[in-house]
């Protein structure tokens, strides 16, 4: 299983707005989890180029990928389904935490705004066919600004 877990980050940032809420805290952690498995994913082409792989064995081994595949940059449906098993996983983190947002404070929605930088990315991979390696996901998303501010006027995320 992942063992990647911004938690901290995530309880950090909501507990200073002030809010002591259950309902924020736990969608706190599930943001904090989307974002620390979506690092990961984004961390994979420079960890590879310094021969360090930090993507789960067990998804990696289910799928017949070695660490030497990811170091070498292989680009094959193996890989690509690697890379898809754990999107999928920090995606179902995000629409839990989504999900949650009804029982948050509205004073606590800004806390939830780097939700958005994930979901940019897992759109971005999922648009890339989920490949890692692809020159497209080393571009910033120029929109970003943008779409934090707009979320932060209809507090949401």
């Amino acid at each position: 299983m992942l063992c990647w877990d911004t938690r901290a980050v995530s309880d950090t940032t909501v507990f200073t707005t002030g809010i002591k809420d259950v309902h924020a805290d736990h969608a706190a952690s599930h943001v904090g989890k989307a974002i620390g498995i979506s690092t990961a994913l984004r961390a994979t082409p420079y960890l590879a180029g310094r021969r360090r792989v930090l993507l789960p064995m067990d998804v990696m081994i289910q799928c017949g990928v070695s660490q030497e595949d990811i170091v070498r940059g292989k680009q094959d449906q193996k890989v690509k389904d690697v890379m898809y098993e754990i999107a999928s996983l920090s995606h179902s983190h995000l629409e839990k935490a989504r999900s949650l947002k009804k029982d948050v404070p509205r004073k606590a929605m800004p806390a939830f705004l780097p939700a958005l930088s994930c979901d940019s990315y897992l759109k971005r991979i999922q648009k890339a066919d989920f490949n890692v390696f692809d020159s497209s996901l080393h571009q910033r998303d120029t929109l970003l600004p943008l779409h934090l501010l707009l979320q932060k006027l209809k507090r949401t995320f």
